[in-house]
């Protein structure tokens, strides 16, 4: 995964709102929802959710699919777990030069 692709994930994983749709679709016994149905769950309008959920379609963690007249979303499970893979191992990489420049005095 790119940088750029992580930064993306990471700025569409940066509301509580975003984070909170996530979950509310990764509990879905079925393995997907429509907007009305995470609606039912968030103190928010049915436009707000609207506009989140189109963040995460972008970011490619959710995907869409037709159901009649109305559209489901289902989390891309593959993709979070490319993404912590990813996350990871930077964060490993950066782990040993973060706690050198730590112990360095000012």
């Amino acid at each position: 995964m790119q940088d750029d692709d992580i930064a993306t994930i990471m700025r569409a994983l940066g509301h509580p709102v975003r984070l909170h749709i996530l979950r509310i679709l990764a509990k879905q016994q079925r393995g997907e929802c429509c907007c009305a149905d995470v609606t039912e769950e968030l103190p928010l309008a049915q436009s707000t959710v609207s506009q989140h959920i189109k963040v995460l379609l972008d970011a490619g963690l959710i995907e869409r699919k037709p159901r009649g007249t109305r559209n489901c979303y289902i989390v891309q499970h593959e993709r979070l777990a490319a993404l912590g893979s990813a996350f990871s191992g930077m964060v490993a990489k950066l782990g040993p030069a973060a706690a050198k420049l730590e112990s360095e005095p000012a």
